[in-house]
């Protein structure tokens, strides 16, 4: 990953940016501490950028089919009990795993 003082960044944004679109991370440095990073938006395709990039380093593991939006939001929804409350229900798992 390419590193480029706030400076350099000021002056040669244009030129970094195309960096970018070309597919390279570049992390922002003020006195060669880590401020920021320009990286390519891409997102949550299989192919192109930040998760795919974690898949290949092993430390996420892409799903082996698309998940069918349409089909998942039709399904039942679960329902409380009259008068149950979902956050004391986690509220009381937590306090009861520690």
């Amino acid at each position: 990953m390419k590193r480029a003082n706030i400076s350099t960044t000021k002056n040669n944004l244009s030129k970094l940016i195309d960096e970018v679109r070309g597919g390279e991370a570049i992390v922002i440095v003020d006195r060669d501490v880590p401020v920021a990073r320009l990286e390519p938006v891409g997102g949550f395709d299989r192919f192109t950028g930040r998760i795919p990039t974690l898949a290949r380093d092993g430390i996420v593991s892409l799903p082996l089919v698309q998940l069918d939006t349409q089909r998942f939001l039709a399904r039942e929804k679960a329902q409380l009990a009259e008068g149950a409350s979902a956050v004391n229900a986690v509220l009381k798992e937590r306090a009861e795993s520690r």
